[in-house]
C-alpha cells in the first residue's frame, strides 16, 4: 500500500462573507504520498493559496477533511502539527541578524526544550539540512546578505530541518531568474527522492513542473485534478488551463505554445 501522508475526503474549499459562501473548488479527494514531489498549478487567482492554507489547517474547509498521517488535521496540537507539516511562504524575512546557519536552526523549535537550546542532535540535523541543500558556505553569512535564491535554499534547510514528512511550499520559483528556478525545482527532486519526504509546491512554471514532478495537481475553475504529468498530457488535462485562445498546449513537445 502506498505510504499516504496527506489525503483529503470531499473537500470544498472557500471562504463565507457576511453575506455570503463563496465556493472556490469542491469533493476535493487528494493524496500526497511519501517520497514525491507535487507541482499545484493553476490560472492567477484560481484559489492555490485557498487550497495550500486548507490542507495546512490555517483555513477551515467548506466541508469535508484533511487528513495527515491517517489523523483529522483539526486534531493535532501546534507543536504535534509543527512536527508532521512544514511550510515555506514567500514573505519577506522580519529584520533580524540571524546567520544561515541559526535560520536554519529554528526548524529545530518544534523539538527544543523550552530556552531553545539545541542538543548535539539537533545540531547535526542543522548541519544535515545545510548539506543536502549545498549552502555549507553560507552558514556564517547574515541572512541580508544572500541573494534570493540562496534564501530560498535557506528556507527549504529550515524546513528540512523541521524534519516533517510533508513540506509545502508557496510559489517557491518567484523571483528567480531561469538557471536558479532549474536549480531549485531539481533541489526539491533531489531532496524527495534522498529524504523519502512529500514535497508539495505552488508554481506558474508549469512547462518545468511538467519535466521535473513526479505528480501535478491542475486546478482549473471546473474542476481539481491530480495525476502525473504524461497522464495529464494524455488526457488534455493542460488544454482547459487557460481560456485564450493564443496559449495552446502542444501535447507532443509537452509544453505551451503562442499561436
Amino acid at each position: 500500500m502506498a505510504n499516504n501522508i496527506l489525503t483529503t475526503e470531499h473537500l470544498s474549499i472557500g471562504y463565507t462573507s457576511k453575506k455570503e459562501t463563496v465556493t472556490i473548488a469542491e469533493n476535493l479527494n487528494l493524496n500526497l504520498q511519501a517520497g514525491k514531489l507535487i507541482a499545484l498549478i493553476g490560472a492567477n487567482g484560481i484559489g492555490k493559496s485557498t487550497l495550500l492554507r486548507t490542507i495546512t489547517g490555517i483555513q477551515k474547509p467548506l466541508q469535508g477533511t484533511v487528513f495527515l498521517n491517517n489523523k483529522k488535521i483539526t486534531s493535532y496540537e501546534p507543536l504535534a502539527l509543527a512536527q508532521n507539516l512544514s511550510m515555506v511562504l514567500t514573505e519577506k524575512l522580519p529584520p533580524s541578524n540571524l546567520t544561515v546557519f541559526e535560520l536554519v536552526a529554528l526548524g529545530r523549535q518544534p523539538y527544543t526544550n523550552w530556552i531553545g537550546t539545541l542538543s548535539d542532535a539537533d545540531v547535526q540535523i542543522v548541519q544535515d539540512a545545510i548539506e543536502l541543500t549545498q549552502i555549507g558556505h553560507l552558514s556564517q553569512k547574515k541572512h541580508y546578505e544572500i541573494s534570493d535564491g540562496q534564501l530560498q535554499k535557506v528556507l527549504i534547510a529550515r524546513a528540512l530541518a523541521q524534519d516533517t514528512p510533508l513540506i509545502i511550499l508557496d510559489e517557491p520559483t518567484t523571483h528567480l531568474d531561469l538557471l536558479h528556478k532549474v536549480s531549485l525545482l531539481k533541489l526539491l527532486k533531489k531532496l524527495t527522492h534522498e529524504t523519502g519526504k512529500c514535497i508539495l509546491f505552488s508554481t506558474h512554471d508549469i512547462d518545468m513542473a511538467i519535466q521535473l514532478s513526479d505528480e501535478m495537481i491542475i486546478m482549473t475553475p471546473e474542476t481539481v485534478v491530480q495525476d502525473d504529468p504524461c497522464n495529464l498530457i494524455t488526457k488534455g488535462s493542460f488544454n482547459t488551463l487557460f481560456k485564450d485562445e493564443h496559449i495552446v498546449f502542444d501535447s507532443e513537445k509537452g509544453k505551451f505554445v503562442i499561436t
